[in-house]
């Protein structure tokens, strides 16, 4: 494990999200101070691809080889039938070999007794599930051994920076800077289960809120009568993407520990391109805040590249009103397309696995983990057979590409939008 050497006063933690071990990777190389991961159990995200045994140590490994930090969540509400399987999952990642993880997330507090029981030393961090939202509730928790507590979306800065004050130094407090907002507190929603059978709160959401809904009269079945902003109807709790990237001077000021970025089931184009922006910025922001606020726009430009649903502030700085809601459709922007990450450089050309179709003749971008993205032209394409190719069209297809330039491994490949 490696130690927790945060200090109020030093440059916030930039916690990423991994869906799988390839985007474990990219957090990692792209700019992560920690990751948070789900296992194949007692994670909010069941639809994610999560991490087996194997993959999770191998993750853990790579991750403190390059002094990264890995937390688990295992922040599902528990039933009674959860808790004897939740008592061996702790154990064994107790016993995880080379190295157990860092941190366990967790919310539900019979989940945190059996943990302490199974893995007394374990470090614990309460979820945002947990409904934190006031310095009581993180005294009581850190009173239960919890090193660190995620605050509540619905929280302004102000009430952040209150909750410092009023708890111990030595606790920490982790809150979303980026991300999906949930129409539910603190995301305890009961719209999946209801409408679909499948429970938020048990990782399986299908994110009714997203819908586009209308009204039934109960004696006119069929009939159904729009709700209606535009002609294109209403998504009536379709909130904006939340975006902190032009506020780190307030976030760090309000004595924030951990920025945490929400995504445990997005892309590694999408990975890579928030971990890489919010490292840009808090380490411009670490040299001077002269420097980092005359490269907003570079931020700007570069959080746009990855899918998103238009951007707001959130709670931070007053209540939202209509104008952080989307009202005419549920889809998101992107200004880049994600073409694969570089697995190797033989022979001259690029080896990778490739995600969206492109030909040869195009220009595309070289995306590197240290800020720079690199035009370059395709000059050649070989398929898995080693015949020349022009485009490659499958998602899935083993690739060798000779570039105008090359990449090296580890870099992304995207396609820059028109916009």
């Amino acid at each position: 494990m490696i130690p927790n050497t945060k200090n109020h006063n030093s440059i916030p933690e930039l916690l990423i999200p991994a869906a799988n071990l390839e985007v474990l990777k990219i957090a990692v190389n792209y700019g992560a101070d920690a990751v948070y991961i789900g296992g194949e159990a007692f994670s909010l995200r069941a639809k994610a691809d999560n991490f087996p045994p194997k993959a999770m140590a191998e993750g853990i490994a790579y991750a403190h080889e390059r002094g990264v930090r890995v937390y688990i969540t295992a922040n599902i509400l528990a039933h009674n039938g959860d808790l004897a399987e939740a008592r061996k999952y702790f154990a064994q990642l107790r016993d995880l070999q080379p190295d157990p993880p860092d941190a366990l997330i967790i919310s539900d507090p019979g989940m945190l007794r059996v943990c302490r029981q199974e893995w007394p030393e374990a470090e614990i961090h309460i979820s945002t599930q947990a409904n934190n939202t006031n310095y009581e509730t993180y005294r009581f928790w850190w009173e239960l051994g919890a090193k660190r507590v995620v605050s509540a979306r619905e929280l302004s800065l102000t009430e952040l920076s209150e909750i410092r004050k009023q708890i111990p130094d030595e606790m920490e407090i982790e809150t979303f800077v980026h991300g999906a907002m949930c129409i539910s507190y603190s995301g305890r929603c009961l719209l999946s289960n209801a409408l679909t059978g499948r429970d938020a709160n048990r990782g399986a959401c299908t994110h009714p809120c997203r819908w586009k809904y209308a009204i039934m009269e109960e004696t006119r079945p069929g009939e159904y009568f729009p709700i209606e902003e535009t002609e294109r109807g209403t998504f009536i709790m379709n909130s904006k993407d939340l975006c902190l990237i032009e506020h780190i001077p307030e976030l760090v000021r309000a004595g924030i520990d951990s920025f945490k970025i929400e995504g445990r089931m997005k892309t590694a184009l999408y990975v890579a391109t928030v971990a890489r922006t919010y490292r840009m910025a808090l380490d411009d922001y670490a040299r001077s805040e002269e420097l980092y606020r005359s490269r907003l726009e570079v931020y700007r430009r570069e959080i746009a590249m990855c899918t998103y649903r238009s951007f707001t502030t959130g709670f931070f700085f007053g209540k939202p009103g209509p104008e952080d809601q989307i009202y005419d459709n549920s889809t998101y922007v992107t200004d880049a397309v994600f073409l694969a990450a570089v697995d190797a450089v033989e022979g001259g050309c690029a080896l990778f696995v490739q995600k969206n179709k492109f030909s040869v003749g195009e220009s595309i971008e070289i995306m590197k983990p240290d800020g720079r993205n690199i035009t370059v032209r395709v000059e050649e394409m070989f398929g898995e057979d080693g015949a020349p190719v022009e485009s490659c069209p499958h998602a899935g297809e083993h690739i060798r590409v000779r570039l105008s330039e090359m990449p090296e491994a580890g870099d992304l490949l995207r396609r820059p939008g028109t916009r």
